[in-house]
């Protein structure tokens, strides 16, 4: 299983985009994460800032990180590659298509993929697959 280091996983995105912009080849999962990076200009800069590894982004500040952001992105195009939990490829079409922007209806199940993360620490419980393509379901209208 990989389980990078924070640094390692914001190391990831600068690097992803970097080779990207400089038009080098990429693997095909820096190649998903360019395309993220793509879809978030407000990020581009922070990206391109070689520093931006070792920042803090506090939510008490009112700060999105947005390593974090790109971070469950990635797992939600992964997980919808693969259909798991099973299901949420469907409920995420039929988001798609409510929202008429892949984009928002990725937002939506971000949304639904944090809810489930943040029950599931706080319940001391492995995330519940079924709620949360239930919440992405609902959020299609579904």
């Amino acid at each position: 299983m990989f389980d990078p280091s924070r640094e390692q996983a914001r190391r990831f995105f600068i690097d992803s985009w970097r080779k990207h912009v400089c038009a080098q080849v990429l693997t095909p999962q820096e190649t998903i994460a360019a395309r993220l990076v793509e879809m978030h200009p407000e990020y581009h800069a922070l990206l391109e800032d070689a520093d931006a590894v070792h920042r803090e982004f506090s939510p008490e500040d009112g700060q999105i990180n947005p390593f974090l952001h790109l971070s469950l992105h990635l797992a939600i195009e992964e997980q919808l590659s693969i259909d798991q939990p099973p299901g949420l490829r469907a409920a995420f079409e039929k988001a798609a298509a409510r929202r008429g922007d892949r984009h928002d209806a990725l937002h939506d199940v971000l949304e639904c993929l944090g809810e489930s993360l943040w029950r599931a620490q706080r319940n001391g419980t492995p995330p519940d697959g079924q709620s949360y393509v239930d919440c992405v379901r609902r959020r299609a209208g579904a």
